[in-house]
């Protein structure tokens, strides 16, 4: 996208194992930073906390998804609730077993699909650090606590945001799937569906 659009790079988050491009660009008069995260809670935490602290207040996410029910791949869902997980949320919010995602961020993300006319669902999702310990026993459990997806990081950057006093709403799109564990489906991780959900981030962030 940054290559693409006209992006100005600004500053550069430098992690242990690679420099991460933070760009500045313009959505409809407004200026916005556009960067990629790392993978999993604690690194994308450490990244939108250090956001944060050089201004950044409105924040949305998007990326891709496991699925956990029969939901066809590239079906764009709005979490209202992330399960905890994850270890880095718990450095920023008291123990609970839910991080709860804002309603003003829902609302303009809801907005954004319907203005496209874009089908979507609003889900609790399973955020874990654990990849290789999504066991059948534990998808059965996540699945009886009502999560229709799994991903690494939404609970994380929900208490980063919160804690910081920031917007923070996110957009995941189907990828692979877990609705059967014997036979783990990647598909073809999404598709083009991460193209349109960084769009609906920007129209979304216009609409805060």
């Amino acid at each position: 996208y940054a290559a693409v659009h006209q992006t100005t790079p600004i500053a550069t988050f430098v992690s242990e194992t690679k420099r991460f491009p933070i760009y500045i660009t313009e959505h409809r008069g407004e200026a916005v930073v556009l960067c990629q995260a790392p993978v999993g809670a604690a690194p994308a935490a450490q990244l939108l906390d250090w956001l944060i602290g050089y201004g950044v207040r409105s924040v949305l996410a998007t990326g891709a998804c496991g699925v956990l029910t029969a939901l066809p791949e590239g079906v764009f869902l709005v979490p209202y609730r992330a399960l905890r997980d994850e270890g880095t949320s718990y450095h920023y919010a008291p123990p609970s077993r839910f991080m709860d995602i804002g309603e003003r961020a829902r609302n303009a993300i809801r907005n954004s699909l319907l203005s496209r006319k874009i089908p979507y669902r609003e889900i609790l999702t399973w955020s874990t650090d654990g990849f290789y310990r999504e066991t059948k026993e534990k998808v059965a459990y996540r699945k009886s606590e009502g999560c229709v997806a799994v991903e690494m990081e939404c609970a994380a950057l929900a208490a980063v945001a919160a804690f910081r006093g920031a917007v923070f709403g996110m957009i995941l799109y189907t990828a692979d799937s877990l609705a059967d564990v014997a036979c783990y489906d990647t598909r073809s991780w999404g598709g083009n569906a991460g193209e349109t959900a960084l769009d609906l981030c920007l129209d979304a962030l216009h609409r805060l």
